[in-house]
């Protein structure tokens, strides 16, 4: 058996009521809040606001059925966590720099692609990968600014100006991250989990570096959530696994479940099955995140003290959806295992918003009837719901190093 679940052909990842028992008072720094004139955005599915969607096959419903009414390229019901993100900064939502109708950059571009990862790939996206690593998206970046600058520079006045950053907001904008799970899926069960993390942070700050060097000087950086909390990562649903693989793809990678026979079954019940905690989820895979957090960390507050111009802002993601899924009954959600479009059922999977033949009766694998109510929109992705209430988690600053709301994240730190 192949992968047990690989990339989502088209895509890589409500309006919920206020939780005052979760969200920290934003604090009130005195100094006035930062004026960002952009957002530049790189991050896998969990950002991907149609990158993948434009790139190849388009987002179908019901994805993006609750804020969008319409597929919008993003891998969920509704709005992203960077959708929040824009509007909390007073900008609107980020168009995808690959998407060519309509498109208008002039507060920014996002670069994030479903699929993608931090390190380079060996998967084609019929395989379930993504040509757009992080990468190839800071080389979209580059190229972005480096044509932008060629509009401005020419003598007549270029009519496409308007819809582009001046030069010199670039280094005003701010540069957000939020990327990482898909190499942790790809790389359980392959390769020692170290080698794995030292792969991913140098390539990770090789290309912070970049960006630094092109003018960047704000960084927003979420580190990698509780990948062994995603619901199609727990024993519950992907213990036995009857689709085949080539209808079977996610945009997010999980580690791979080999041929049921008596060498493979120990792999297949570390990486399926595990040990499991309080919350359902997988130790294993979480314990490998949690050490690239730490690591993540260390690297960040090492290019704070080696650009001290610049401000960089470490984001513990990974306790804002841990939190939620802790206690997702006190906030009115369902258990965080369930999933809200999507079939999987006996070992079967079908994709949400996809039909499939199963035991000679066709399923449709559609939404629930209250996405607010549910975590997880399709199993490894996030409901609007679930990002709102994160969003206004992390965006006080509470869960940031330096503690600083994404208002104020400009401001620099000894």
């Amino acid at each position: 058996m192949g992968p047990l679940i690989t990339e989502f052909g088209f895509v890589l990842l409500l309006i919920l009521p206020w939780f005052p028992s979760v969200i920290a008072e934003e604090p009130k720094p005195a100094s006035p809040a930062c004026d960002f004139p952009a957002i530049f955005n790189f991050g896998d599915s969990n950002s991907d606001t149609g990158c993948m969607s434009s790139a190849f096959y388009p987002a179908i419903l019901p994805y993006g059925q609750t804020f969008f009414h319409d597929a919008a390229g993003r891998a969920s019901d509704g709005r992203l966590i960077i959708d929040f993100i824009a509007e909390k900064l007073g900008f609107p939502y980020l168009s995808a720099y690959i998407d060519s109708i309509g498109t208008s950059y002039r507060h920014g571009a996002n670069f994030g692609a479903g699929s993608s990862t931090i390190r380079r790939q060996n998967r084609t996206y019929f395989d379930g990968g993504s040509p757009f690593t992080l990468e190839i998206q800071t080389a979209q970046f580059v190229q972005f600014k480096a044509r932008t600058a060629k509009f401005f520079n020419q003598e007549k006045e270029n009519p496409y100006t308007v819809n582009f950053p001046r030069p010199e907001e670039f280094a005003k904008a701010i540069y957000t991250f939020d990327i990482g799970q898909n190499d942790i899926a790809l790389g359980m069960g392959h390769q020692d989990s170290q080698a794995l993390i030292s792969d991913m942070l140098e390539n990770f700050l090789k290309q912070i570096k970049i960006l630094y060097e092109q003018g960047a000087r704000v960084f927003w950086i979420h580190n990698t959530g509780p990948i062994g909390c995603l619901p199609l990562s727990m024993p519950k649903h992907n213990a036995n696994n009857n689709t085949p693989v080539q209808t079977f793809k996610w945009s997010l990678h999980f580690w791979p479940r080999k041929e049921n026979t008596v060498e493979n079954q120990k792999e297949n019940d570390i990486a399926v099955s595990g040990s499991v905690d309080e919350n359902g989820c997988v130790i294993y895979a979480n314990n490998i995140a949690k050490d690239f957090n730490s690591k993540l960390k260390d690297g960040v507050l090492k290019l704070r003290a080696q650009y001290p111009d610049a401000s960089l802002t470490y984001v513990d993601m990974f306790s804002a959806k841990y939190e939620l899924i802790s206690n997702s009954k006190r906030e009115g959600f369902v258990d965080p295992s369930e999933i809200c479009c999507g079939y999987h059922e006996d070992g079967y999977h079908v994709n949400c918003g996809n039909k499939a033949m199963i035991k000679g009766k066709e399923i449709y694998a559609g939404s629930c009837k209250d996405p607010s109510k549910y975590i997880s929109w399709d199993g490894v992705h996030y409901t609007e719901a679930a990002n709102r209430w994160i969003a206004n988690r992390i965006l006080n600053g509470s869960l940031s190093d330096p503690p600083l709301p994404i208002t104020h994240s400009c401001k620099r730190t000894p």
